[in-house]
Formats: C-alpha cells, structure tokens, sequence
C-alpha cells in the first residue's frame, strides 16, 4: 500500500499582512507598508480580466 503524505503547508502570519477590504464579504491581505489602494486596482483588474475571452 502507499503511505499518504503529510500536507506542510505553513500559513501566512497575519501579523507582516495588513488587510484590505474590498467589499462586505471580501478581504484581501498584502505586505505591511504597500498600497491599499493599488492593491483594490489589481484585485478588481484580475477580477474582471477573467470574465474577458481572448
């Protein structure tokens, strides 16, 4: 029989992220220092860019 292999999957310490909150159900976190508001235009452009067909 195989063994199953162990998930090491480390989560992000949230204490370096600071959160942005794009809308009530929808919070992103980026590093500590960078722009909110950069961030909200990323998260919205890869968002939208999805539903376009190339």
């Amino acid at each position: 029989m195989r063994e199953k292999k162990t998930n090491n999957f480390q989560s992000p310490d949230l204490n370096k992220l600071q959160g942005v909150i794009i809308d009530q159900k929808t919070t992103i976190y980026i590093p500590l220092g960078s722009d909110p508001e950069k961030a909200k235009t990323r998260y919205f452009h890869q968002r939208n860019s999805n539903y376009i067909k190339k």
